[in-house]
């Protein structure tokens, strides 16, 4: 039997790179998966790609309204939800000199408030014993420059983790924290000029030591284990999924 049937889950961000893989991965564990985008088109696209067993609702995880939404769609199948995987967000470059604070609150909306109150409002939801996973990143220990905005919304995606684990643990409810290094998405690829994308993924694949960035499916396997039973004894943890580059 799939490991996940019965299950329902919800991915956000779940449109593209490792979102749409982990999504793809939990719906072939018999899993029933809903994934969020920020427009309708990219969510029907990866409803298709995903297939059978596939809920798609355009939300965007920083508007109050859409995630009302989104509670009332997977309320409505009546079953609770089993795992959230908090994967919505991004960064763009800024050094300390261009900083600015428009720049600034939109990372920390997107990357640490819109996983706040995508939690918060799944929270009534959650079926005792379900599994949150948050979405990290090396750069939060890391120090890459013009990054700093992003990296320290994930380091407050870190600590998250841990309060939270301590918050729901009487409620079976584990909170953990999955860490990619550098891995082939098209939100990477946007971080470099046009035409200067393959030069960014040769110079992060030099940072790490096993010579190469990862693939979606690779963090999707990660996510899948801190989803699933095999991970029971984890709560408040992270899980480095970076080829070494944080390790070694």
């Amino acid at each position: 039997m799939a490991q996940f049937s019965g299950k329902t889950v919800l991915v956000t961000g779940g449109t593209s790179g490792i979102g749409l893989a982990t999504a793809q991965r939990f719906a072939a564990e018999g899993a029933h998966v809903v994934v969020t985008g920020r427009t309708q088109g990219r969510v029907d696209a990866a409803v298709a790609a995903i297939g059978d067993g596939a809920t798609g609702v355009a939300a965007d995880v920083t508007d109050s309204a859409a995630l009302d939404r989104l509670a009332g769609v997977i309320g409505a199948h009546a079953r609770g939800l089993d795992v959230i995987f908090a994967n919505a967000g991004g960064g763009e470059f800024a050094t300390l000199e261009d900083e600015t604070p428009e720049h600034l609150s939109d990372t920390f909306n997107r990357n640490v408030g819109g996983t706040v109150f995508t939690v918060q409002k799944m929270l009534p939801l959650l079926n005792e014993g379900a599994s949150i996973i948050l979405a990290g990143s090396t750069a939060a220990t890391r120090g890459v420059p013009a990054f700093g905005a992003y990296a320290a919304s994930k380091a407050a995606i870190r600590s998250l983790s841990r309060t939270w684990a301590a918050e729901l643990v009487g409620r079976r409810i584990r909170v953990n924290t999955v860490v990619p290094g550098p891995v082939e998405t098209p939100g990477l690829k946007g971080l470099a000029p046009s035409g200067q994308e393959q030069d960014l993924l040769d110079g992060e694949a030099a940072t790490v030591p096993m010579g190469r960035i990862g693939r979606p499916d690779e963090i999707a396997s990660a996510v899948l284990f801190l989803a699933s039973d095999q991970s029971s004894f984890m709560t408040g943890s992270e899980i480095y999924v970076d080829g070494g580059s944080g390790q070694v």
